[in-house]
């Protein structure tokens, strides 16, 4: 992809901005790259029209990290010289100590430590045991109408759940979440593409945002991860481990990386609004971005078709219970 050749831009979901098919997480992302060379990562972003960012600020449950990785990426945002109106900040909200903190202390210690007075967008994260999920729509409201974000979305939420906040907040006349934040790559489908998410997709009343879709690394070939990467929902992660060398094959097979594979399966599914990587190099991102160009040349159903044999986890639950 040329220098001056913009990133495409898709709806995440039904009233929610156009938001650019690639992006950047912030898990083990920041953290893990020289402060010039995040800074310079940034800039590429906002070059490329594809400046959106997922920060979340790792301070509880299974992410009680303390990590600075929201630090860094808030210095550096500004070191790259972006004017606020440049870039999207998808940020997080956790269920882990709900309503213990709640949504409001959350939210003010998430822009603080960023540097911003509201962000564009939030996932209210995933949970386990029950949710009580008017009180979170409620509380989502509260911290809409209050101008801290616009749109919202869930993270791995079991469809029970998803589907009874979809309901309250229109019953109510409340903003209903707009996209969902899935582990979805070529290993993992059974959730984005199963009989529960897969309809809210097709019909448009939700979108995808695709996370973790190359397995902590694995898919693109760092078989020992030095860093934590995600739950490995199912047990599947040796399995996951052990295709690495078929995707490999089918990557070359195209002419691609496996990284480049690995995206543009997520985004052959018309449900995809945008994909979440996590790099700690520019070349990984450029690598990336050559996704998209991978997409237009092979087609989604050639590529879909080629990688047909990948899918891992048909036997795990869909609608998002472990």
């Amino acid at each position: 992809m040329s220098t001056t050749q913009s990133v495409p831009r898709r709806r995440l979901g039904p009233g929610g901005p156009d938001v650019p098919v690639l992006a950047l997480g912030s898990w083990n992302t920041w953290d893990r790259m020289e402060f010039d060379d995040a800074v310079s990562l940034i800039a590429r972003a906002a070059e490329l029209d594809c400046a959106f960012f997922d920060v979340a600020h790792y301070n509880m449950g299974p992410h009680a990290e303390n990590a600075r990785t929201d630090l860094i990426f808030g210095r550096a945002v500004r070191e790259a010289g972006l004017a606020r109106s440049d870039w999207q900040f998808c940020g997080k909200l956790w269920l882990w100590d709900y309503p213990g903190t709640g949504f409001t202390q959350q939210m003010e210690t998430s822009l603080e430590r960023v540097g911003v007075d509201r962000a564009d967008m939030v996932v209210v994260g995933d949970y386990l045991g029950d949710l009580d999920v008017e009180r979170v729509v409620t509380d989502v409201a509260e911290q809409i109408e209050a101008g801290r974000f616009a749109t919202w979305g869930v993270n791995n939420w079991r469809y029970a759940d998803l589907r009874a906040a979809l309901d309250i907040a229109r019953q109510r006349g409340l903003v209903p979440p707009s996209f969902a934040q899935l582990k979805y790559g070529l290993a993992r489908r059974s959730m984005a593409e199963g009989r529960y998410y897969a309809p809210l997709f097709d019909s448009g009343e939700l979108a995808l945002q695709a996370s973790d879709v190359f397995e902590g690394g694995l898919l693109v070939g760092n078989l020992r991860p030095n860093r934590k990467i995600g739950a490995d929902v199912g047990g599947i992660r040796e399995r996951i481990a052990a295709s690495y060398d078929q995707v490999r094959r089918v990557a070359e097979e195209f002419g691609a990386s496996p990284a480049q594979l690995g995206i543009s399966f997520c985004l052959a599914n018309p449900g995809t609004a945008n994909v979440l990587v996590g790099v700690s190099r520019r070349a990984q991102w450029e690598d990336n971005v050559g996704a998209i160009a991978l997409l237009d040349r092979v087609g989604a159903a050639a590529l879909r078709e080629a990688v047909a044999d990948l899918w891992l986890d048909r036997d795990v639950a869909a609608d998002g219970t472990w």
